[in-house]
C-alpha cells in the first residue's frame, strides 16, 4: 500500500493559437486541448494512478495564458518519496517539448486545496493594436497576439468612460455567449477592475517609422462567464469606433439578454490573455 497522494499546484503558460482551448478534448480532433499535452507529459512520471490536471480557468480556442493554474495529485509506488517541486517542474517541461506550453512553477499544497475553487480572482488582459488599416499591416511578430480593429483610430476616452459601467456586481446575461451547459449558471458576476492603458508591442521600438499604438484592456474578477471578456472588449471597441455611445454599455447590461448583444461585435480570441490567477 503506497502513501497518500501528494497534491501540487502548478502555474503554466501557453500560446493558445494551436489548441482547442485549455480543457482536454478527444485526442482524435485536429486541435486538442492544452490539458491533453499536460496529462501526456505527466504519464512519464510513472505514477501508480493516472494523473489528472484540474484546471483553474477555462480558456477558449485561440486564447493565450501568461499564467494559468491547475492542481494534480501524484500517487507514487511503495517506498518512493514524493517528487520535489523542482523535480516535477523539470520533468514536465522536458516532456512538454516542443509544444509552446511551459510549467512556470510547482508548489506542494494541502489535499483540501482546489485550483479552481480556491482562487480569489482572475485577471485577463486584451491587447489592441491601432494604426492598421488592413490586417496585412499587423507586424508578423504580433500575428495571433492582438486584435487590430480596422476603421481608423479609436476614441479611447469614450471607451474608458464606458468601461466604468462594467465595474461592480451585475447580471452579465448580455455579455455571455450561450452554449450547452452555460444556461444554468448564474449570470451575476463582479468586476473588480476595468482599465484601458497604453502598452508596448513586441519589438515595437524597432519599427518606429509606423504610427502603431498598443493598448491593453484589463479585467479582474473572481470569475467570468463564457466569452464574457471578449464580449465586453467588443462592446468597448464599438464605443471607440462610434458605433455605440458609452451609455449604451450600461443599457446592454440592464437589458440582461444575450440576444441583445450587437451582432459580430465580439472581439476575436487572438488578443486575449489570462494574465494571472490569484490565491
Amino acid at each position: 500500500m503506497g502513501c497518500a497522494p501528494a497534491r501540487y499546484l502548478v502555474f503554466f503558460q501557453y500560446f493558445g493559437t494551436r489548441y482547442s482551448g485549455v480543457v482536454e478534448t478527444k485526442s482524435d480532433q485536429a486541435l486538442v486541448g492544452v490539458q491533453n499535452y499536460l496529462e501526456r507529459a505527466a504519464e512519464n512520471l510513472k505514477a501508480s494512478v493516472p494523473i489528472r490536471f484540474h484546471i483553474s480557468s477555462r480558456t477558449d480556442t485561440g486564447v493565450h495564458a501568461l499564467c494559468n493554474a491547475a492542481h494534480l495529485d501524484i500517487q507514487r509506488g511503495p517506498g518512493k518519496a514524493p517528487f520535489s517541486e523542482e523535480q516535477l517542474l523539470l520533468s514536465l517541461n522536458y516532456h512538454l517539448r516542443p509544444e509552446p506550453i511551459r510549467i512556470l512553477s510547482a508548489h506542494r499544497v494541502p489535499s483540501s486545496f482546489h485550483a479552481r475553487f480556491s482562487a480569489l480572482s482572475r485577471t485577463y488582459i486584451y491587447r489592441l493594436l491601432l494604426g492598421c488599416s488592413h490586417h496585412s499591416q499587423v507586424p508578423v511578430f504580433e500575428q495571433d497576439l492582438c486584435w487590430a480593429p480596422v476603421g481608423g483610430p479609436l476614441n479611447v476616452p469614450a471607451m474608458q468612460e464606458a468601461a466604468q459601467f462594467l465595474l461592480g456586481t451585475h447580471d452579465f446575461s448580455t455579455f455571455r455567449s450561450l452554449s450547452a451547459g452555460t444556461e444554468s449558471k448564474s449570470p451575476v458576476r463582479t468586476i473588480l477592475q476595468a482599465d484601458i492603458q497604453p502598452s508596448s508591442g513586441f519589438l515595437a521600438h524597432h519599427y518606429k517609422h509606423r504610427p502603431l499604438e498598443f493598448w491593453e484592456v484589463k479585467f479582474r474578477g473572481r470569475s467570468f462567464l463564457y466569452r464574457q471578456v471578449r464580449r465586453m472588449v467588443g462592446a468597448l471597441v464599438a464605443v471607440g469606433q462610434g458605433r455605440l455611445a458609452p451609455h449604451h454599455v450600461k443599457e446592454l447590461l440592464e437589458v440582461k439578454d444575450a440576444l441583445a448583444f450587437p451582432p459580430n461585435a465580439m472581439a476575436p480570441p487572438s488578443g486575449l490573455f489570462l494574465k494571472t490567477v490569484e490565491y
